[in-house]
């Protein structure tokens, strides 16, 4: 039988994705989302925030770059992943990600029109809200 990888999450942007476009011109793009929870103790309310590293690729991660900003709510849906890497001094991290495989953005209707680019103009159609999804489900693993 085999596992289930799946990740639901709805939080706030903690910054502007930050956007990459790597060898062969696959984009991809990452950003902390933050989430979360309130409880009461001793009758005091307690916020407990946790912070999730999010990564999007290729068609995703150009439709994230156009739509997403600081502190938009968003409901994602992805995978974990862990991967390694060696820091400057050569010692072994591990990061786990939530690869997204696809975004819907939550909020009042304003929090769906794109941001106003330097020039001023603004995406020519309204299919571009709508595909919010790896349309060719190319995720690089």
């Amino acid at each position: 039988m085999s596992g289930i990888n799946k990740v639901i999450l709805v939080g706030h942007l903690g910054k502007d994705p930050e956007v990459r476009h790597l060898d062969g011109g696959v984009t991809v793009a990452s950003f902390p989302l933050a989430t979360s929870e309130t409880y009461n103790k001793d009758g005091k309310r307690i916020e407990q925030t946790e912070w999730h590293n999010i990564v999007l690729w290729r068609g995703l991660a150009e439709v994230a770059s156009k739509y997403l900003q600081k502190g938009k709510l968003v409901y994602i849906e992805g995978k974990l992943r862990t991967r390694s890497f060696e820091d400057r001094e050569k010692v072994k991290k591990y990061v786990t990600e939530v690869v997204a495989e696809n975004f819907t953005i939550l909020g009042r209707k304003s929090d769906f029109e794109p941001p106003v680019s330097s020039e001023g103009t603004t995406p020519k159609s309204e299919n571009e809200y709508t595909n919010l999804t790896d349309p060719a489900g190319d995720l690089p693993f």
